[in-house]
C-alpha cells in the first residue's frame, strides 16, 4: 500500500523512537493494510474500529488512511505512546475521525459508553489469544469482528483459539487466513458476559484458556 508523505513521516518517527519493529517500514505498512483485506473492506465502511494496543500507530493509522469513512480509536495504556499518537493525529489532520484513548483495555471494557460499541477490533502483538479475546470481546457489538495478527507458522487447526475458550466471552473463530500474513478472524456471536473483562492484569495472570 502506498501512503501519503505525512503518514510516512509519522510512522518513520515512530520507528525511530522504537515504537515499531526493525522490519522495513513498508513491510509494516503492508501488514497493517492487510488487516482490512483479512476482515473484508466492507466491514470497515462507516465502522467504529478500535486498535487494541496501538503503540506507534500500526495498524490503526494505516487503517484510518485506507478506510476514510471509518472512525478509528487508537487505544494504548502507555503515556509516552499516547502522547506520540495524539501529536500524530493532530499532525495528520485526522482529529475529527481518529481518537486516541490512553487507558488500559480492561478499564475501557467496563466503560458503559464503550462496551459493545465497536464494529471491528484489530490487534497486532497485543498479547496471548486468551488476553486478546477477553479484552476485545466486551468492546465489540454482537456481530462485530476481531481481526488478530497471527504467527506465520501457526497451523491450520490452530489450538490457539479453542472453541470452548472463545465461547466464554461470546466469541467464535470464523477463519484463519494468510494473505501472505496470517490472521485469525473471530466473530462476537453473543454479548460478552458482564463478568468480563476482569481487573487490570488478571487476564494475563490467569488466562481463560
Amino acid at each position: 500500500m502506498r501512503i501519503a508523505d505525512s503518514l510516512q513521516a509519522v510512522l518513520s518517527e515512530a520507528q525511530e523512537r522504537g515504537m515499531l519493529g526493525g522490519a522495513p517500514l513498508q513491510q509494516h505498512v503492508d501488514h497493517a493494510a492487510a488487516f482490512v483485506d483479512a476482515g473484508g473492506a466492507a466491514s470497515f465502511v462507516n465502522a467504529r474500529v478500535l486498535d487494541l494496543g496501538s503503540g506507534g500507530g500500526i495498524p490503526g493509522l494505516v487503517i484510518a488512511a485506507r478506510c476514510s469513512s471509518a472512525h478509528v480509536t487508537l487505544l494504548d495504556g502507555r503515556t509516552q505512546r499516547v502522547d506520540f499518537l495524539e501529536h500524530a493525529v493532530e499532525r495528520l489532520g485526522w482529529s475529527g475521525r481518529v481518537e486516541v484513548l490512553g487507558a488500559r483495555a480492561e478499564d475501557v471494557g467496563r466503560d458503559p459508553e464503550r462496551r459493545g460499541a465497536y464494529d471491528v477490533v484489530v490487534a497486532r502483538g497485543f498479547g496471548r489469544p486468551a488476553v486478546t479475546a477477553e479484552c476485545a470481546a466486551p468492546l465489540l457489538r454482537v456481530g462485530g469482528l476481531l481481526v488478530v495478527s497471527e504467527p506465520p507458522d501457526a497451523p491450520d487447526n490452530d489450538p490457539r483459539w479453542p472453541a470452548e475458550g472463545c465461547a466464554l466471552v461470546g466469541m467464535a473463530l470464523r477463519s484463519l487466513q494468510a494473505l501472505p500474513w496470517s490472521f485469525a478472524l473471530l466473530c462476537q456471536e453473543l454479548p460478552c458476559p458482564d463478568r468480563y473483562p476482569r481487573r487490570v492484569g488478571v487476564p494475563a495472570k490467569r488466562p481463560l484458556f
